[in-house]
């Protein structure tokens, strides 16, 4: 069974940083294609940010950044310059169905965490 957890959430200051981390199990990071999306109230899934087996990278947001650790099976979104508008919901993503360079959508997309979420104060 493949298990996504996120955790670093929390509250913040506008202009603040945040650290949200994914521990995945049954999963392998360094071989397969990860993802970060966020979910505002009342808004569709945002695709974030994406991470391949390779450790190629593309964002969404540039003020987002995605890495992993390998050692650790752990996938990370570091945050900086946070504003109100980003507060949401954070979720952690694996196992596309289309591949990872397809669009960054929810529906490519058959593994998910229970989410973090992130509020972001001015």
């Amino acid at each position: 069974q493949v298990q996504l957890e996120e955790s670093g959430g929390g509250s913040v200051q506008a202009g603040g940083s945040l650290r949200l981390s994914c521990v995945v199990s049954g999963y392998t990071v360094s071989r397969h294609c990860m993802a970060w999306f966020r979910q505002a109230p009342g808004k569709e899934h945002e695709g974030l940010a994406r991470i391949d087996g390779d450790g190629r990278r593309t964002y969404a947001k540039v003020r987002f950044t995605i890495s992993k650790d390998n050692a650790k099976n752990t996938l990370y979104l570091q945050m900086y310059s946070l504003k109100p508008e980003d507060s949401a919901m954070y979720y952690c993503a694996a196992d596309p169905i289309g591949g990872c360079w397809n669009a960054l959508s929810r529906s490519d997309f058959r593994i998910w965490g229970q989410g973090t979420q992130v509020t972001v104060s001015s």
